[in-house]
């Protein structure tokens, strides 16, 4: 009598949760509602400047998803240019 109701509770990446709720609901044909909430930080290991690892990882799809040049401009760009 009724419909199952199921609670899952798991730590997502905030990287990882973008279109998280449209895949969501289109794998269940819109009858799963999921509500997220923040729980806490955590401090990644790597130089986000050094290729090869998943900070720097992280720092490219995050410039390429807001449409900035994917290398990390240098500094001199930003320097008052007398």
């Amino acid at each position: 009598a009724g419909t199952p109701l199921y609670n899952v509770k798991a730590y997502l990446p905030v990287m990882e949760s973008f279109g998280f709720t449209a895949d969501l609901r289109a794998g269940t044909s819109g009858q799963a509602f999921p509500q997220c909430v923040f729980d806490h930080w955590q401090v990644m290991n790597g130089d986000p400047l050094e290729a090869g690892n998943k900070t720097y990882d992280i720092v490219l799809a995050t410039r390429k998803r807001k449409g900035l040049t994917e290398g990390i401009p240098p500094l001199d760009r930003f320097l008052d240019k007398l």
